[in-house]
């Protein structure tokens, strides 16, 4: 007669604390069942022995016995899908373990041909109106925030992980292929030739003339030593300060007329000039040479290198310590682009429907595609595991209401004993 405790329930290596209750579950209707078998087995007993003195046991011996029956045919059943009944290696007994790949394979064919198909996948998308949910979750300001926590830590761990020599490796590189190798020239002269026809080098003409108006005001003794350096050291001081006043007020006359006057001789000579420069860099290849020769001094590789890695721990540094910072600008801005986009999808049914149909197009692409691939995830997942523990950790899931029908067949079987016992005796009575 089998006996089953909770001591002999395989367990699996990783038992957590949902599992451990369904253990414990298990045990119990694993108890119940056979405590109903053994009930059985002693109430045969006792009827089989005074069923002579009180013929009215006999139906309770025939209940008894079609009880016994039905609880070891059941137990035999439920115990041949997860193990060998008794140790015995009866044939089709351990199926589960026996089958386990096989059993694999099903799962995911069926998973592939029931879920993963493009019909069950688009209407489940289309059903559940992405765009409209997705934009309500992000329009809420809690969610928003959290959202942003969320990518604000994912961005200091990118940022952690990143190689500082590979990134300064990267803007170097980066621009050395579009500052350096390109020839300055022409795509200069072609810029300031725009700028030049259009007149907008005008503005930064009077910029430098306001600025050196200005200065010639606020430093003459500083513009009065330079003049006074190329004067003959012999002439008295006097005349000196006589000279170098004069040269004052004659160079802020000039630039203040030039400052004033948009039809200044020096302003058309400047545009003269500006205009023949940029046709120069552009098609004289004496000017163009000579270009490429100061955009060499000013990025020869040590400063590119230095500049590369100013660049990168700037921006670095400035990133981290925004995306660490809860009531920083750069995360301000995130929640409120989070949210604006979340009251747009939510509050704009035509782009919500735009969106839904990219969802679905896009999935439903991946799924056609990859279906067969992302079911074989089940087939290789359940051909790796042990076959014992798989067989432990699916009676684990299931093996509780598998005990019912164990239960069941006690009582049904108790009920067909005494039907049939019944059915004989009225054949035997109406055969006298």
């Amino acid at each position: 007669m089998p006996t089953e405790t909770r001591t002999n329930i395989p367990v699996p290596t990783t038992l957590g604390e949902p599992d451990a209750v369904r253990l414990a579950a298990l045990a119990r209707m694993k108890r119940l069942a056979t405590g109903l078998l053994v009930l059985m087995a002693i109430v045969f007993a006792v009827a089989f022995v005074l069923q002579e003195r009180f013929p009215a046991l006999q139906y309770v011996r025939a209940a008894a016995e079609g009880g016994m029956v039905g609880a070891l045919a059941d137990w035999f059943a439920v115990t041949a899908l997860f193990r060998y009944p008794l140790g015995l290696r009866i044939p089709h007994t351990n199926i589960i373990a026996s089958r386990k790949n096989e059993i694999g394979a099903s799962l995911g064919e069926f998973v592939e041909e029931n879920f993963l198909s493009e019909s069950v996948v688009r209407g489940k998308l289309e059903s559940i109106g992405i765009s409209s949910r997705l934009g309500a979750w992000l329009a809420d300001a809690e969610n928003a925030r959290r959202l942003t926590d969320e990518l604000a830590v994912a961005g200091r761990g990118m940022l952690d992980l990143l190689d500082d020599d590979d990134i300064k490796d990267l803007i170097e590189s980066v621009a050395r292929e579009h500052l350096v190798e390109p020839e300055w020239g022409p795509s200069i002269g072609r810029v300031g030739e725009r700028l030049v026809a259009a007149g907008q080098h005008t503005a930064a003409v009077d910029l430098l003339l306001d600025t050196a108006e200005s200065w010639l005001v606020a430093h003459p003794e500083a513009f009065g030593r330079a003049v006074s350096a190329r004067l003959p050291g012999w002439l008295p001081e006097f005349v000196d300060k006589m000279v170098d006043d004069r040269a004052l007020r004659e160079v802020v006359g000039f630039v203040g007329a030039v400052r004033v006057d948009p039809e200044h001789p020096l302003r058309q000579a400047l545009d003269r000039y500006l205009a023949e420069l940029t046709h120069d860099l552009q098609w004289d290849a004496v000017t163009i040479a000579r270009a490429e020769i100061l955009k060499v001094e000013m990025l020869d590789s040590p400063r590119l290198r230095e500049f590369a890695g100013e660049t990168w721990d700037s921006v670095k540094d400035t990133l981290g310590e925004a995306l660490g910072d809860p009531q920083s600008a750069t995360r301000d801005g995130i929640r409120s682009t989070v949210m604006d986009v979340g009251t747009r999808l939510a509050g704009d049914p035509e782009l919500g429907a735009k969106i839904d149909r990219w969802i679905a197009d896009t999935l439903s692409y991946v799924v056609t595609s990859y279906r067969h691939q992302i079911a074989g995830v089940i087939t290789e997942t359940v051909e790796r595991w042990d076959p014992a523990e798989t067989a432990a950790k699916i009676e684990l899931q299931v093996g509780k209401d598998l005990q019912f029908i164990r239960i069941n067949g006690t009582v049904v079987g108790a009920l067909a004993g005494v039907a049939i016992f019944t059915v004989a005796q009225g054949l035997l009575v109406l055969t006298r």
